[in-house]
């Protein structure tokens, strides 16, 4: 395989950015208002729900998750939702936007923070979301989550770090056992991030194709297949929509895609927050299944 003949490769840099600028194509007022929503609706979302926020999960970055939605005396399955911001924006406080939906599901919510770039690589990134999913599996028990019904999901660039939990061969040198992760629903996610290598995200990330491929979970062993959604946008970046359907057809009978209509890049994601929305209804139906 030509690591440098991906799909795309013969696209002009306007036009890649075209593909993967999906805040460009927003603008300015609709961004900034998306992301005002990611924040009040995360608050409103986790006010007065039970939870404990802040505990540390990988002391080597020293970065914190929330855990929220919990019933004493019961495992709850735990959804573990990594957040976009093309890797250096957003935080766990954004993200929780989901929580109430799911307790009220019997559900518990998981929102990792992770060191943004350009502070970390992007292979230290990886390794922090891995570690966060590790933490739920040894440690979740004595916080009200059950260890074996772990679902993970992410939007956009959480949506490529959904995708690197996604593979076979980090499990074991955490000590976890190959199926830790049951069930998975990134929303406009990446995962075959070689077109970032020529996009104004590379300003951030420093990417050159070779490394762009090793974290790449199109391109890597998957290990074994299991339950997927892949949720994209109707109105999404046309490089997200692609990556999407690819990956799609990539993982094969255990995935489904599911394009929400009239949804953009921002907030499609969003609609978790509605039990009544065909994400929310996927997403039940993934932790249901395992």
């Amino acid at each position: 395989m030509d690591l440098h003949e991906w799909p795309g490769h013969d696209l002009t840099d306007a036009e890649l950015d075209v593909a993967y600028n999906v805040s460009a194509k927003a603008g300015e007022e609709l961004f900034a208002r998306h992301m005002a929503r990611y924040r009040s609706m995360s608050e409103a979302a986790v006010d007065g729900l039970p939870g404990r926020p802040g505990l540390v999960y990988d002391e080597a970055s020293g970065e914190a998750l929330d855990v929220w939605g919990i019933e004493d005396g019961r495992l709850r399955p735990v959804f573990v939702f990594v957040h976009g911001g093309y890797w250096r924006a957003l935080s766990r406080h954004d993200s929780a936007f989901m929580a109430r939906m799911l307790d009220g599901a019997g559900v518990a919510t998981v929102v990792p923070d992770y060191t943004l770039a350009p502070k970390a690589t992007l292979e230290e990134i990886v390794r922090q979301v891995r570690a966060a999913v590790a933490w739920v599996y040894r440690d979740g028990r004595e916080h009200g989550l059950d260890p074996d019904r772990i679902v993970v999901g992410g939007s956009s660039a959480g949506g490529h770090l959904t995708g690197m939990t996604m593979v076979g061969g980090w499990q074991e040198g955490l000590g976890l056992p190959a199926d830790v992760v049951k069930a998975v629903m990134p929303f406009s996610g990446l995962f075959d991030i070689r077109p970032i290598q020529r996009v104004y995200a590379n300003e951030w990330l420093h990417l050159d194709v070779e490394r762009a491929a090793a974290l790449s979970p199109e391109l890597l062993p998957a290990g074994r297949r299991f339950p997927a959604v892949i949720a994209v946008a109707e109105h999404d970046g046309t490089g997200f929509l692609e990556q999407s359907r690819r990956f799609h057809r990539h993982w094969g009978e255990a995935a489904e895609l599911l394009v929400v209509p009239e949804r953009d890049h921002f907030d499609v994601v969003l609609d978790l927050a509605d039990p009544r929305s065909a994400a929310s209804r996927a997403l039940l139906g993934l932790v249901r299944s395992v």
